[in-house]
């Protein structure tokens, strides 16, 4: 029986649309996801199941957070405040886990077999007619190809291949050398790229520039994502637009107070949604690391940002559900950005070794082992094993259970 979370297909061979609509509709339901997640997501549903998903992503999102994964349970019929849920506590990155190994432990599919063909080429039609039909047949064919050969379009030489072709050919008798090639200035035409003129800082600070200024607030998450809208259009007091200068056009308008609490709560809001991952954080508003911790340094936010970040590492640290606790140890870039990683890994070690023992005196080889461990405490066989691996158990769990087997007796 095919498991819900294998794959149909490979990430690759999704289409380009269908990934990007996917990808907008986790946007839309505030829990954007990188694009090898959405098409790791998307494999796992046949091609026949396109449309369905189209259908799906055309309209809003009934609950928040989605993520490509709860895509494709709601396509199976899970409701989605369900898939809501299992969106926030992590059941959808067990998903992705488990299709990744499973996806690792399935065979690749046989070669065809080359099979000999005996069978002799057809003859032409000069061979088969003899005489005069062999004639009139040679003739047709070589008549068919001078048609095919006037009519066949002509590969033109580049400009590059001229001027090659020129400097490989000798100097005709009274030909100037330095007339070969000419050093012209590029073509200028009417489809010729130019960028629009910038306006000075002073139309952007006059009071007939508000409601531009007010448009430009609206679609902007940050002074960041507004500066780079503004400097396209404006010019700064002393060159290019700056920061400052941003902030002396929104303090001057009566703006700089309303938009500051709206930046506080885009961040607090992403670094909830991101559970305390800066790294995700900067990436969901489009921030590079310098430019976050600037952002949270101007807002006065810092207690508040670490507040939510320490309260993240209490959650990770105390879970006592196995199965999160081997999603959390996959996922290492999340646990070194809150700082816990060498922390959470002891901590698991300990608790396996202490899991382990239990089971040992039953177990015979290191799969059996982990799947007697996770069969007991309601957790996947697969991660179970892969945290062998990854906690430096396997070596001497497979030595202990290799003392331990008893000699066969002749």
């Amino acid at each position: 029986m095919t498991s819900p979370w294998q794959r149909r297909r490979q990430p690759d061979d999704v289409p380009t649309p269908v990934a990007v609509a996917v990808s907008d509709f986790c946007r839309r339901a505030k829990s954007p996801a990188p694009a090898p997640e959405v098409r790791e997501a998307l494999a796992l549903l046949a091609e026949d199941d396109d449309f369905r998903v189209r259908t799906l992503t055309d309209g809003e999102p009934e609950a928040s957070p989605l993520g490509p994964f709860a895509v494709v349970d709601i396509l199976r019929g899970t409701a989605p405040a369900l898939a809501a849920q299992r969106q926030a506590c992590g059941f959808y990155d067990v998903a992705r886990e488990l299709a990744y190994v499973r996806e690792e432990k399935t065979p690749p599919p046989a070669p065809a077999p080359n099979v000999p063909v005996f069978a002799t080429p057809p003859a032409s039609a000069a061979e088969e007619g003899d005489g005069k039909a062999g004639k009139k047949a040679g003739k047709a064919a070589k008549q068919e190809a001078a048609v095919q050969e006037r009519i066949a379009p002509r590969k033109r030489a580049t400009p590059e291949a001229d001027a090659t072709d020129a400097d490989t050919l000798p100097p005709e008798d009274g030909e100037d050398l330095g007339f070969l090639r000419r050093d012209l200035p590029r073509p200028r035409g009417r489809f010729t790229r130019v960028e629009a003129p910038r306006a000075s800082f002073m139309e952007l600070t006059r009071l007939s520039t508000k409601p531009a200024v007010e448009g430009a607030l609206e679609g902007a998450e940050h002074r960041f994502a507004l500066l780079r809208n503004l400097s396209q259009r404006y010019n700064g007091s002393r060159g290019e637009l700056t920061l400052v200068d941003v902030e002396n056009v929104l303090k001057d308008h009566g703006l700089l107070e309303s938009f500051t609490e709206k930046e506080k709560n885009q961040v607090l809001a992403a670094y909830s949604d991101q559970r305390g991952a800066a790294g995700r954080v900067g990436w969901s508003l489009g921030l590079s690391p310098s430019e976050l911790q600037r952002l949270i340094s101007v807002l006065g936010i810092g207690d508040e940002v670490e507040a939510l970040r320490e309260r993240f590492r209490r959650e990770a640290l105390a879970t006592s559900h196995l199965t999160h606790r081997l999603d959390l140890l996959g996922r290492e870039k999340y646990l070194t950005d809150l700082g816990i990683q060498r922390k959470f890994s002891d901590s698991l070690r300990k608790e396996l070794e202490r899991l382990v023992a239990d089971e040992f005196p039953e177990a015979t080889e290191l799969h059996g082992l982990a799947d007697a461990v996770g069969r007991k405490h309601g957790a996947p066989a697969e991660l179970v094993f892969r945290a062998f691996e990854r906690l430096g158990l396997a070596d001497g769990l497979r030595k202990r259970l290799l003392a331990n087997a008893t000699p066969s007796t002749p």
